[in-house]
C-alpha cells in the first residue's frame, strides 16, 4: 500500500503553529515511508474563504519547504458531494431535519435538566416537512454497530454510537459542514493514513461509520496531543503566531520544523538542517498522549545552533553580497538570526563611531595604536599586539582584552579576535584605536 496523507486548511486566514505541526507531521509521515503528500483546500464557508488567504497558505508551505505532491480545492469538487450526498440519502443513511436552531437548544437544555445526555433525539422515520422551512440534513449513524479503531498515536478508542447526535452534514442553504466531503476526499484520494489534534477524535468516530457507508475502508488514524503555551495553558498567542510573524523575526524555517518534529515526543530537539533527515526517524509511536508545550524560545536556541553549523552555500542569497565565505565562517558562531550577520558589515569594513572608553583606559589604546603600526600584519597581528602590551603595560585577562575589543569593534563580545583583526586591517584599526583614545 502506497501512503498517502494529506493537510486540509480553510483559507480564512494565515498558518499558524498548529497548523504547521499538523502539516509537518502528515509530510513527514509521508517522506518517512515514500508516499505522497497531499493539500485539500477547505474551502466550502465561501463567506469567509479568500483567494488571498489561499495564496499566502500555499506560500507559507513553501517557505516552510512542505510542497505538496498534489492538491485540490474543495469548491471545485461539489458535484462529487452532490452525488455521494445523494448516494446516501437514497440508502437511508442521511435525512431531512426541520427544526429551527431554537428548538434544538430547547431541547438540549431538556435533556440536560434531566440529566440525560444532550444527544440529538432521532424522530421515528424522516421529519414531516415543515411548510416554509428548508431542511438540514444529518448523517443517520448505525447504533447496532459499535464504533472502534486502533489509533496510531492514543491506541484503543471506542465510542458507544448510541451516545453521539447523529451530526449535521449539509446546512439548510445547501452548503457542507466539514464532516462529510472530507470523508468524500479522502475516499477519492485514496488518503491511506490521517494526522490530526486530538480535538477531531469525535468527529472521527462519527467519519468511521461515513466511510462504512460509501463502501470504503477507512484510513488509518493519528491523533495528537494539542499544543499548549510552556506555562501550560492553552495559549491565544499560538493561535497567532504564525509564518509571517516567525519569518519576519528572523528565524529558520528549519528551526522552527526541527522542534515541531519532535515535540511531544521523548526525543531531544535539535538542529536539524533538512527535512530529509527529520524524516528518517519520523514515528507516530514516539508521540505521548500529554500535551505538548510550546514555546518560542526553544525556536530561538534551535536556531541559533542551525545557523552555526550552515554552510555558507545554503544561506549566500540571503547574505549582504559584501560577505564573503570567510566573512560567514568568523560570523555565523555569533548569530542567533540570519539577519544578524549585516550589522557586522560596518565592523568588518566600515566606519565606526567612537566607542565609550572608561579614562584610565584611554592612554592604553594610545599605546595600542602606537604597536600596530609596527606589527606584522601579515602574520597573527592579534597575539602579536596583546603579547607587547601585555609585556608594556603589564595589564592581563579582561584589563588587556576588552578595551581593544570594544575600541576595534564597538562590542563587547564577539567573534574570535585573531580572525577578527585581520579582516579589519591594519590601517583600519589602527585609526579606531586613536579615535578610541581621544
Amino acid at each position: 500500500m502506497s501512503v498517502v496523507t494529506r493537510f486540509a486548511p480553510s483559507p480564512t486566514g494565515r498558518l499558524h503553529v498548529g497548523n504547521i505541526r499538523t502539516a509537518l507531521h502528515n509530510f513527514l509521515f509521508a517522506r518517512r515511508h515514500g508516499g505522497r503528500f497531499l493539500l485539500r483546500i477547505d474551502d466550502t464557508d465561501s463567506e469567509r474563504s479568500t483567494p488571498e488567504n489561499e495564496a499566502s497558505i500555499r506560500d507559507d508551505l513553501a517557505w516552510l519547504g512542505l510542497q505538496p505532491d498534489g492538491s485540490v480545492r474543495q469548491s471545485d469538487r461539489f458535484a462529487l458531494y452532490e452525488r455521494e450526498f445523494e448516494r446516501l440519502r437514497a440508502a437511508g443513511r442521511v435525512y431531512g431535519c426541520y427544526e429551527t436552531p431554537e428548538e434544538l437548544d430547547l431541547r438540549r437544555k431538556v435533556l440536560l435538566g434531566r440529566g440525560l445526555p444532550p444527544v440529538y433525539e432521532r424522530p421515528e422515520g424522516e421529519n414531516a416537512p415543515v411548510p416554509g422551512r428548508t431542511p438540514h440534513w444529518r448523517f443517520r449513524l448505525d447504533h447496532e454497530s459499535p464504533i472502534a479503531w486502533n489509533d496510531l498515536i492514543r491506541g484503543e478508542q471506542r465510542f458507544d454510537p448510541k451516545l453521539l447526535s447523529d451530526p449535521v452534514v449539509r446546512r439548510a442553504d445547501g452548503s457542507y459542514l466539514y464532516l462529510l466531503p472530507s470523508v468524500i476526499d479522502d475516499v477519492d484520494l485514496n488518503v491511506t493514513h490521517i494526522v490530526r489534534g486530538e480535538d477531531h477524535v469525535s468527529n472521527s468516530a462519527a467519519q468511521l461509520q461515513m466511510f462504512d457507508a460509501l463502501g470504503s475502508a477507512p484510513p488509518q488514524l493519528a491523533h495528537e496531543a494539542l499544543l499548549v503555551a510552556a506555562e501550560g495553558k492553552l495559549s491565544k498567542r499560538l493561535g497567532s503566531l504564525g509564518v509571517d510573524a516567525i519569518r519576519d523575526g528572523g528565524l529558520e524555517a528549519t528551526a522552527l520544523l526541527s522542534v515541531l518534529a519532535r515535540l511531544g515526543t521523548s526525543q531531544p530537539v535539535g538542529a536539524v538542517a533538512s527535512l530529509d533527515e527529520l524524516a528518517r526517524d519520523f514515528d507516530l509511536g514516539h508521540f505521548g498522549r500529554a500535551p505538548a508545550h510550546f514555546d518560542l524560545h526553544d525556536v530561538e536556541l534551535v536556531n541559533a545552533k542551525l545557523l552555526h553549523q550552515l554552510p555558507f552555500a545554503l544561506v549566500r542569497d540571503r547574505l549582504p553580497p559584501e560577505l564573503s565565505e570567510a566573512d560567514w565562517l568568523l560570523l555565523r558562531d555569533n548569530l542567533l538570526h540570519l539577519d544578524e550577520a549585516a550589522d557586522w558589515l560596518p565592523v568588518l569594513a566600515g566606519d565606526l563611531p567612537a566607542p565609550e572608553i572608561e579614562a584610565p583606559d584611554k592612554p592604553y589604546l594610545a599605546e595600542a595604536a602606537e604597536v600596530a603600526e609596527v606589527t606584522d600584519w601579515g602574520g597573527d597581528p592579534w597575539h602579536a599586539l596583546t603579547g607587547t602590551l601585555k609585556e608594556r603595560t603589564g595589564r592581563k585577562g579582561k584589563a588587556l582584552f576588552l578595551p581593544l575589543r570594544l575600541a576595534l569593534t564597538g562590542r563587547e563580545s564577539g567573534p574570535e579576535m585573531a580572525t577578527l583583526v585581520k579582516r579589519i586591517g591594519q590601517r583600519r584599526s589602527i585609526a579606531r584605536l586613536r579615535n578610541a583614545a581621544t
